[in-house]
């Protein structure tokens, strides 16, 4: 497989963003929660656009591993949600699909964007 000169460009970038949103959600996800106010399910879209989101970057850089950054993104998912217990949060498998939901959307994503290109 050979990446154009573009795209090679590209590649840091979409690593940079991952590893900025990478942390942003483990902030956002593993920072103690002071109360469960808020409106009920609105925390699945959160993850849903959070892991989407960290996932669009390297879908983009690399679509033909797109399953490899899904699975990847997935599995810190999962390691969030084993950590959660740990810092006063609840663990769920509804976050974790939301998250794999938000994963695999941002395959489909980047697959649309690069065909335009």
């Amino acid at each position: 497989m050979t990446i154009s000169p573009l795209a090679r460009r590209h590649i840091p970038w979409a690593w940079g963003a991952t590893a900025t949103l990478a942390l942003i959600l483990c902030a956002l996800t593993l920072y103690p929660a002071a109360s469960k106010a808020g409106v009920s399910g609105l925390d699945k879209l959160y993850h849903f656009i959070g892991f989407g989101a960290l996932a669009l970057p390297l879908c983009l850089a690399y679509p033909r591993r797109a399953w490899a950054v899904v699975l990847g993104v997935t599995a810190f998912g999962g390691a969030i949600e084993l950590i959660q217990p740990y810092v006063g949060r609840g663990a769920e498998w509804a976050d974790l699909l939301a998250d794999a939901l938000g994963a695999l959307s941002a395959a489909g994503l980047a697959r649309v964007l690069s065909r335009r290109r």
